[in-house]
This record gives C-alpha cells, sequence and structure tokens, in this order.
C-alpha cells in the first residue's frame, strides 16, 4: 500500500474510489469494469501532470518519502557477491554509512567496484539501527578506508548518497566530525580510479559531499541536493520553519536546478509518481546509468580522472 503524500490527496481520493468500486464489484454480479478502467485512466494521468509539475518543496517531500528505495535496497536489486566491511579501524562501526566489494549487474560479473552509501532504515528499529542515514565520524573514516582500499585494487567508486546531513550530536563533535568529512572529501579528490556518486534521496550538507566528491556526479529525478534542508535555512533566515517552501524554491535543490548550474552531470528519470512506486524498475535504471558512466571513465587515465574532479569542484559557484 502507497503512502500519499499531502499534495497527492486528490489522487489517493482516486485510487479509494476504485478500491471501493473492485470491493463492490468483486462481492455481487454487477459487472463495472468499464468504470473502474475509466478512473484507473483518470488517476494515471492525475499522477502524472501531478509529477511533472513539482515544487522544489513536493519534490523535498518525495526524496524523502518513507517508502522510498535506500542503498540497502540497491543492492539487493542491481548488486551482487556484496561484501560489507566494517569499522574505521580508530573507533567502531557506523551503520549510517555501509560499504564494501560488489559487483554491478546480475550478468555482468566482471565490473567490480567498492559501493559506499547511506541507509536511512525503513521502520523504527531500522531507523534507529542506522541512525536515520546521518553518518558519525567514524562512517566517514570508513568510507575513507574503503576508497584506499579501492585505490589499491584499482576497482572504481561508485557511491549512493541519502543523509539529511552529517550527524549533529554532541558525540561525533568530540570525535572530530568535521576533520572526518573534509578528509572524506580529499580521498574522493584523491583517488586514482573512477567514481560515480548517485544522490538517490536526499542530499545534505557536507555529510553528502563527503561521498559525492566524484568527478561524475548523479541524481535521481525527484531527489535534493543542498547545503542544508529548507528548513534549515527558514530557521535562520526567517526564524520559522513554516517557510521551508520558500526556502527550497530559493536554494535551488532539485536535479533540474543543478543541473543547469553544473553541480551535477545527469539526471536519472524515475518510474512515475517517484522511486518508491517501481523501486526495481527505478533500481534497474539507475543500474543501467551506472554501468554507462564507468564505462566512459574507464577510458581515463589516473591523473586525467583527478584533474577532471578538481576542476569541475574549483568552478562550482563561480561567477
Amino acid at each position: 500500500m502507497v503512502t500519499f503524500l499531502e499534495f497527492e490527496k486528490p489522487v489517493a481520493a482516486l485510487e479509494a474510489r476504485i478500491a471501493d468500486l473492485r470491493a463492490t464489484a468483486a462481492d455481487g454480479d454487477l459487472d463495472i469494469s468499464g468504470e473502474i478502467a475509466r478512473l484507473e485512466s483518470k488517476s494515471a494521468g492525475l499522477l502524472a501532470s501531478t509529477y511533472k509539475a513539482l515544487t522544489p518543496w513536493q519534490k523535498t517531500q518525495v526524496a524523502r518519502h518513507p517508502m522510498r528505495p535506500h542503498f540497502l535496497d540497491y543492492v539487493a536489486t542491481i548488486f551482487t557477491d556484496f561484501v560489507p566491511l566494517g569499522g574505521d579501524r580508530c573507533f567502531g562501526e557506523d551503520q549510517a554509512i555501509i560499504g564494501g566489494f560488489a559487483r554491478l549487474g546480475q550478468k555482468d560479473g566482471d565490473r567490480r567496484v567498492m559501493l559506499i552509501g547511506h541507509e536511512k532504515g525503513h521502520d523504527t528499529h531500522t531507523r534507529i539501527k542506522h541512525n536515520f542515514g546521518m553518518g558519525k565520524p567514524e562512517g566517514y573514516r570508513k568510507a575513507i578506508r574503503l576508497m584506499e582500499l579501492a585505490g589499491r585494487f584499482g576497482l572504481p567508486v561508485v557511491t549512493l548518497v541519502d543523509t539529511s546531513g552529517a550527524f549533529p550530536g554532541v558525540e561525533a563533535e568530540e570525535r572530530g566530525q568535521a576533520e572526518a568529512i573534509a578528509r572524506a572529501i580529499e580521498a574522493c579528490l584523491g583517488l586514482p580510479v573512477p567514481m560515480v556518486s548517485v544522490i538517490v534521496g536526499e542530499g545534505g550538507s557536507g555529510g553528502a559531499v563527503a561521498l559525492a566528491s566524484a568527478e561524475r556526479v548523479l541524481m535521481l529525478e525527484h531527489a535534493v541536493y543542498a547545503v542544508i534542508s529548507p528548513e534549515g535555512c527558514a530557521s535562520i533566515l526567517w526564524r520559522t520553519a513554516e517557510k521551508a517552501a520558500d526556502a527550497a524554491e530559493a536554494m535551488k535543490v532539485t536535479a533540474q536546478d543543478l543541473l543547469g548550474l553544473n553541480i551535477i552531470d545527469r539526471i536519472v528519470p524515475e518510474p512515475t509518481g517517484g522511486a518508491h512506486r517501481d523501486p526495481v524498475g527505478m533500481a534497474r535504471a539507475l543500474g543501467a546509468a551506472l554501468a554507462e558512466e564507468l564505462d566512459a571513465l574507464a577510458k581515463l587515465t589516473p591523473a586525467q580522472l583527478q584533474s577532471r574532479r578538481a576542476d569541475r569542484y574549483l568552478a562550482i559557484g563561480e561567477i
């Protein structure tokens, strides 16, 4: 059962009507298949038109949808032989950031990669376990360790970014959160192997940049990427989170805005109604996009890869 967002209420009403008609048809001899088909067509059209005109704030809500696929969902669908590697060899293990060896694709077993990403979890238990995808210093230090390992073995790095931001707790600051993020960015920029990053949901603040400083950055169609959340921005500028929609509009958080600003390189289309309505279809589209990007980057030398990364990040914000 799909959870409907606030702006999807007209679609939800149609879907409820369709469900009622199906129940009526199942209980009696009345043939109302024509009416059901008409309403289904109307619902599909309304859903498509709604998602073609989403505001930045509505896209933010879609990016945060509780049923949206996360890191482990993509691992299960488009990667094989995933071997998770834990610990930062300094403090401990962080379940908000997961990584390890993997193979991309169900058939092409030779495409080996180092896969790293944020995991938010899907229910109360898993969200607490994964700290809602908010990485701590040990998570980013683990990512550094895995990137260095990838460089040593000549494996391309793929990162799936989905976090509201790095964990802001006191314990994270005590263990050097800012330093860990800075060193993760440095590790990305210095990689001698190809790196492709994908913003699959939320790309929040330095917690996202730490895993997205690649030479190719992709975003799913309804993902968002920003230095701060719209609520946080609104609280600073207007002293109230109620202005979050205005903040999202001004911040240019959408994939479409960021592609125009050359912050990202490619948008991966989502199924109609968002990735949560067809997680398998979304995963397959992402897998195909990753394969294309890795094929293109495989032709470049380590020096060319590092130069491209440096150039693209130094150019951000240039006027």
